[in-house]
């Protein structure tokens, strides 16, 4: 991936390997001292049971520049909240676990519901959402990181190049996406992006015609990927989505609210892998087939507010055209594989195309059934318009979370 290529799209900034990665920390140490840096991690309770999350604590103990990690513990009930406070314990940064199912937690949502301000359903996005909300009410960073907490090639060195491009004061970037390889155990990975968005971003250019929306997100070149950082000042009219379109919808934000000058993406690893989501042919509300509909969903919504029409016709096009670019992309995937000496099941490809081509149908019916569908979770700025208190009691409600259950 060392090469130098721009997109004219994106600002594209390479690892060209020519120093070593703890000049990137150190510099970042010294950068620090006037813009602090946290990181959020969202994770699930059974995260802390797998093999990576250990090794990314080990990874992230080593690092100096980090102001505070904001870990958001989904699906976890009292004695499992406690399990997590003390595994995440080692970690010698500030750091604070927000027990999202806590009864103070649930309260906090009740509240912001009878004000109508619905947060959707538990997953990602929403427990994203609450640690951003609390790194808000904090008050004291600068730059705002965020990963997975299921990447079993982590380095720390990963988030020292997220990060840079927003905590050098001589840089104009606002967002950083970063983008890497997805091989892992001999096979070429990266099924969504390369199977799914690709090919339907290709093949709604030629149905619907350039589109400015279209050739910034094809300048990604890992759109997917869950690692992201920011600077504060936009994050309070960040409006992050409620489904499985956390990653497109937040490439979606950037380009809605922020100049093309000021996004980025920085190769941040040179071979990326984790867990991999089931494809879930038979049931659509989950696995790969519900993120499909999701990301499919979030593009269309997005580009109908740009003022693009949608019809049924157009949907039938946009199936038949991505269907014929996306097999077209699988030979060149292929060949990549091969000359990589990467394994890739044609077959199985193939059924994944097809069961892919078959949700684009499934969104657009979504769409037109329901057209003024919001996914969106309401922004921090609307939040505490709406009630002021909202961010400070937060911060209590953790706070006492802590007392109550330590």
């Amino acid at each position: 991936m060392s090469d130098f290529h721009q997109n004219g799209n994106v600002a594209t900034l390479h690892n060209l390997r020519t120093q070593p990665p703890e000049a990137l920390s150190q510099e970042l140490v010294n950068f620090a001292q006037n813009r602090k840096i946290s990181l959020i991690l969202p994770s699930l309770f059974s995260e802390l049971e797998g093999d990576a999350l250990p090794h990314i604590l080990d990874e992230l103990a080593q690092v100096k520049f980090l102001h505070r990690i904001v870990i958001g513990l989904d699906r976890a009930d009292a004695a499992q909240y406690r399990h997590a406070r003390a595994f995440f314990s080692r970690l010698p940064q500030d750091h604070v676990v927000i027990w999202n199912d806590s009864p103070r937690m649930t309260a906090m949502r009740d509240r912001l519901s009878g004000l109508g301000l619905e947060l959707g359903e538990p997953g990602k996005g929403r427990n994203v959402w609450f640690c951003l909300g609390y790194t808000l009410a904090c008050k004291d960073s600068a730059v705002v990181a965020l990963h997975d907490c299921d990447i079993v090639t982590y380095d720390r060195h990963m988030l020292a190049r997220l990060v840079y491009p927003l905590a050098n004061p001589n840089f104009p970037y606002q967002l950083a996406k970063g983008y890497y390889p997805r091989i892992g155990q001999g096979k070429l990975n990266g099924r969504v992006t390369r199977l799914l968005v690709s090919p339907i971003l290709i093949a709604l250019k030629k149905v619907i015609g350039d589109r400015d929306y279209l050739d910034f997100l094809r300048g990604f070149r890992y759109p997917l990927s869950g690692e992201f950082a920011m600077r504060v000042a936009p994050l309070p009219d960040l409006r992050i989505p409620s489904d499985w379109g956390l990653e497109i919808g937040v490439l979606s934000e950037a380009w809605r609210n922020l100049a093309p000058a000021s996004v980025c993406q920085v190769e941040i690893s040179d071979a990326y892998d984790h867990k991999h989501q089931d494809v879930s042919e038979q049931d659509a509300s989950t696995g790969l087939s519900r993120m499909s509909v999701d990301i499919c969903k979030a593009i269309f919504r997005k580009l109908a507010a740009d003022g693009t029409v949608f019809s049924e016709e157009i949907f039938r096009t946009l199936k038949a055209t991505y269907y014929r670019i996306a097999l077209d992309l699988l030979d060149s995937y292929q060949s990549d594989a091969r000359i990589n000496g990467l394994h890739l099941d044609r077959h199985k490809e193939e059924k994944m195309i097809e069961l892919f081509a078959q949700n684009i149908m499934t969104a657009g019916q979504v769409f037109l059934d329901n057209p003024s569908e919001s996914p969106f979770i309401p922004t921090w700025s609307r939040v505490n318009a709406a009630d002021p208190a909202v961010m400070t009691d937060m911060l209590r409600a953790v706070a006492d979370d802590y007392d109550e259950f330590g």
